[in-house]
């Protein structure tokens, strides 16, 4: 789709060039390609935010919870550092061997903007990205003749799958996010945030796949192709008691341009929409001090061609699904949802430390060789815990800090390479250490 008027195009190319320039959303997420969550407050309480963490992020969460934010400025950059591991074992060809993805650093800003207007409306603007498809495996057999599209490669020894060069995705979405809230009544609010987004992607070492592919021209090492795309985020948020707030969260699908460098690698001749998403969540407040809240997320990821088809589509039948068409390969993910837990203690007036735990399982429908092998370049652990603080080293200044680890845990299964002679079975171990560093200013 087009977005416009022009001045709105180009402010969002604005927007994601500065973003894109720092590094934004080009980083391995837990939950599918999503963050794990958005703002300071959400780093420091793994995610948990429809309800809970009232900073200037709600177009990224809840806007409704805009109306309960005091006019602020938050700013915030986390630091991802994913370590992924890929092996294939068991096929006695040259191709069992092991590679560890050379991205292991990625900044990325964050930015959060909340001010009342008056005594029942509230208005600010949102800027986060996503990403998780940012590998790059430089490791080949290292031997000549390998590759398997000789045609392309010539006489260079095979990557990991079969291709030559080095092997990988990258993708990285930036979403801006302007928010309007609205207090209907005391202590009751809804919102909504247009989400105006742009994204890029690059493929390479894929040569193999040109043969089972739709568009084989369109399949990789096209460099960089870009798009943009709307969807709309609304919210309510309730402060049912002195001790209990409640909220709930849709986002609709962001509808994207297609990549079409790239039609012939990704399903649907390239369409790569964001998923829509929902999330219910409460705080509750037992004690002086304490709060306590919870999250649940919905996320789906199998309304998206070219997430949800299988591994096997185009390698077992190209001729009526090939690599790019409607039914061709993806990755087999479902609909992902995730349960988040977070308590908060405000230790001194001055000091606030966080704590949270998210669990979901991983977006991959199993285990099975329709699954395992395009995953090897999108890991997702189980399991992740966060932790930091929020001091306020005077009246209108917070410094924010948050740590958050994404548990190691490895995925295997069957290759879905035996059809090639290949076969075996691969392997992904990943994990993520986050530092998240953030000031606040307070208007």
């Amino acid at each position: 789709m087009k977005v416009g008027p022009k001045w709105l195009r180009h402010s969002i190319h604005l927007a994601a060039a500065l973003g894109l320039a720092l590094g934004a959303g080009s980083a391995q997420a837990g939950n599918g390609y999503f963050i794990l969550g958005y703002g300071p407050m959400a780093h420091q309480s793994a995610g948990t935010a429809t309800a809970m963490g009232l900073d200037g992020f709600s177009g990224s969460s809840n806007p409704g919870k805009l109306s309960a934010v005091d006019s602020r400025l938050d700013l915030g950059v986390l630091l991802f550092m994913p370590y992924r591991r890929i092996q294939r074992t068991g096929s006695d060809t040259p191709y069992d061997f092991i590679s560890t993805s050379r991205n292991s650093f990625f900044a990325l800003p964050e930015v959060g903007y909340a001010q009342r207007i008056n005594d029942t409306l509230s208005w600010g603007v949102t800027i986060y990205g996503n990403g998780g498809l940012n590998t790059e495996y430089a490791d080949t057999t290292g031997i000549p003749d390998t590759n398997a599209n000789p045609q392309r490669c010539g006489s260079e020894p095979g990557n990991f799958f079969f291709g030559c060069g080095k092997l990988g995705f990258d993708l990285s979405q930036l979403i801006v996010a302007p928010t309007l809230s609205w207090e209907f009544k005391p202590g009751h609010s809804i919102g909504v945030s247009p989400l105006l987004a742009y994204q890029r992607f690059k493929a390479y070492g894929f040569q193999a796949f040109e043969g089972v592919s739709a568009f084989p021209n369109e399949v990789t090492n096209r460099g960089y192709d870009e798009g943009f795309g709307a969807g709309v985020r609304v919210g309510w948020f309730g402060r049912i008691t002195p001790w209990l707030d409640v909220g709930a969260a849709y986002a609709t699908q962001v509808h994207m341009e297609k990549f079409n460098k790239y039609r012939g690698l990704l399903a649907d001749g390239g369409a790569f929409d964001v998923p829509s998403n929902f999330s219910v969540g409460f705080a509750v407040r037992p004690l002086k001090g304490w709060t306590f809240g919870g999250d649940v997320q919905r996320i789906f990821y199998g309304d998206i061609k070219a997430l949800s088809n299988g591994v096997l589509a185009s390698l077992a039948d190209p001729e009526n699904s090939p690599l790019g068409s409607r039914s061709g390969s993806g990755f087999n993910w479902r609909h992902l949802t995730n349960y988040k837990l977070a308590v908060a203690y405000e230790a001194t007036p001055e000091l606030t430390v966080r704590a949270g735990f998210l669990y979901g399982r991983r977006p991959q429908a199993d285990s099975s060789a329709n699954s395992v092998s395009f995953n090897l370049f999108a890991p997702n652990p189980l399991r992740q815990i966060t932790a930091g603080f929020t001091w306020a080293f005077n009246p209108k200044n917070d410094l924010q800090f948050a740590y958050g680890r994404y548990l190691r845990g490895t995925y295997r299964g069957p290759s879905a390479t035996a059809g090639l002679g290949v076969g075996g079975e691969e392997s992904v171990t990943p994990y993520v250490n986050t530092v998240m560093l953030g000031w606040t200013r307070h208007f």
